[in-house]
C-alpha cells in the first residue's frame, strides 16, 4: 500500500523546531514510514541543518503530492514568510508566532482536503502567537477551529500508557471550575471512542480525582461527589468501562503498571507532571476527536537551547512514526 503523506510543521523559527525537524528527517527510517513534507521556511530549515551539521537536502515543492524524496532528502512547502535577518534564536518575536500559526492552519487545510494523511507539529511559542494577535491556548485549539469542532482532547503517549488532559493551558483556578459532570463525561466518552477506533474492544478508562484522597467523602472537597462520580456513572450506564475517581498520587503509577488503557488527568500539571516523571524517554501527544491524525512533541520551543545544535529530536521522530502508523491504519480502514 502507498505510504501516507505526513505534513510536518516547522514551528517557531526562533525555537528548536527547525533543528529537531531536520534531525528527524535525516533519519532514514522516516522514509520507510511515510512521505514527509515540511511546512515552513526553507531558508530557516537549511540554516538549522547547517548549524546542527545534519547532511540533509531540502527540496521545495509546490504541492504535498510532490513529496517523493528518499533518505538524505526532504520536501518543503516553502511559505517564505520569515525574515532570517531579524531572527534571534531564543527570542520571542510576534512575526515568528504569526508564521507558525500559518503553518498550523495550512497543515489542517491539507489534512481536511485529504492531501496528507497526518500532521506532526514542531513546537510553536504561545507568547509569540498571542503577541501576533492569535488568542488560542495553543495549536490544539487552532486545529479544533479548523475542523469546526470543540469536542477534542490531547492524549500523551508513553508506549502503552496514555494520559488525556481534561483541561490544558489555563490557570489552576479556571481548570478547577471546568471539572463539571458534562466535561468529565465528554472526555471519558471521547477517550473510549478513540481507543475503540484504535482497535480496542473494551478499553479501561481511569479518571483521576481532583482533591486529596478523592475528597475523602466530601471532607476535602465535593467535586468528586457532585461532578466526577455522576459523570462516570453515566458513562458506565452506556457500557463504558469508566473507573474512578482514583487519587492522583496513585492513579498514574497504576497506569504505568498497565492497569488502565487510558488515564484522564484533570489539569495540566497533574497529568504532565506524571508523564514527565514516568516517561523516561520519548513522549508524544496525540490529538483525538478530530477528522485527521495529529501528533506533536511533548515539549515546547526550548528557547534556552535554541540555536545551539544540542536539541534532542527523539520525541519528534517518534511523533512522525506514530502519525504515519495511525495515518496508514486509517487509510486502510477507509479503503476496506
Amino acid at each position: 500500500m502507498q505510504k501516507p503523506t505526513i505534513a510536518i510543521t516547522m514551528g517557531d523559527a526562533a525555537g528548536i523546531g527547525p533543528e529537531i525537524v531536520v534531525k528527524s528527517l535525516a533519519d532514514p527510517r522516516v522514509h520507510d514510514w511515510c512521505e514527509p513534507v515540511v511546512l515552513g521556511d526553507v531558508g530557516v530549515l537549511r540554516a538549522a541543518a547547517e548549524q546542527a551539521r545534519v547532511p540533509l537536502r531540502l527540496d521545495t515543492v509546490e504541492h504535498a503530492a510532490n513529496a517523493h524524496g528518499g533518505p538524505g532528502s526532504a520536501a518543503v512547502l516553502d511559505y517564505g514568510n520569515v525574515d532570517r535577518a531579524r531572527v534571534r534564536m531564543g527570542v520571542m518575536d510576534p512575526a515568528l508566532g504569526d508564521a507558525a500559526v500559518h503553518y498550523t492552519r495550512e497543515a489542517a487545510r491539507l489534512a481536511l482536503a485529504g492531501e496528507v494523511q497526518g500532521i506532526v507539529s514542531a513546537p510553536l511559542n504561545k507568547e509569540a502567537m498571542r503577541a501576533a494577535g492569535h488568542h488560542y491556548e495553543g495549536a490544539t485549539e487552532i486545529f479544533g477551529e479548523m475542523a469546526g469542532t470543540k469536542r477534542y482532547a490531547m492524549v500523551n503517549l508513553l508506549g502503552d500508557m496514555r494520559v488525556m488532559l481534561l483541561t490544558n493551558h489555563m490557570s489552576l483556578r479556571e481548570a478547577i471550575d471546568k471539572v463539571t459532570q458534562a466535561r468529565v463525561y465528554e472526555k471519558v466518552m471521547l477517550g473510549h471512542e478513540a481507543l475503540v477506533d484504535q482497535g480496542m474492544t473494551a478499553p479501561r478508562i481511569a479518571v483521576s480525582s481532583l482533591n486529596p484522597h478523592a475528597g475523602e467523602g466530601g471532607l476535602f472537597g465535593r467535586e468528586e461527589i457532585d461532578e466526577i462520580i455522576p459523570a462516570l456513572e453515566r458513562a458506565r450506564a452506556e457500557g463504558v468501562n469508566a473507573i474512578g475517581p482514583i487519587p492522583a498520587d496513585t492513579v498514574f503509577f497504576k497506569a504505568k503498571q498497565g492497569l488502565y488503557d487510558m488515564t484522564i488527568a484533570l489539569y495540566h500539571d497533574q497529568g504532565l507532571g506524571a508523564v514527565k516523571l514516568l516517561g523516561f524517554g520519548t513522549v508524544v501527544t496525540l490529538l483525538v476527536g478530530l477528522p485527521f491524525i495529529r501528533t506533536s512533541t511533548g515539549h515546547g520551543t526550548a528557547f534556552d537551547i535554541a540555536g545551539t545544535g544540542t536539541a534532542d529530536h527523539r520525541n519528534l521522530l517518534e511523533a512522525i512514526r506514530v502519525a504515519a502508523e495511525l495515518g496508514a491504519r486509517r487509510a486502510r480502514e477507509h479503503a476496506a
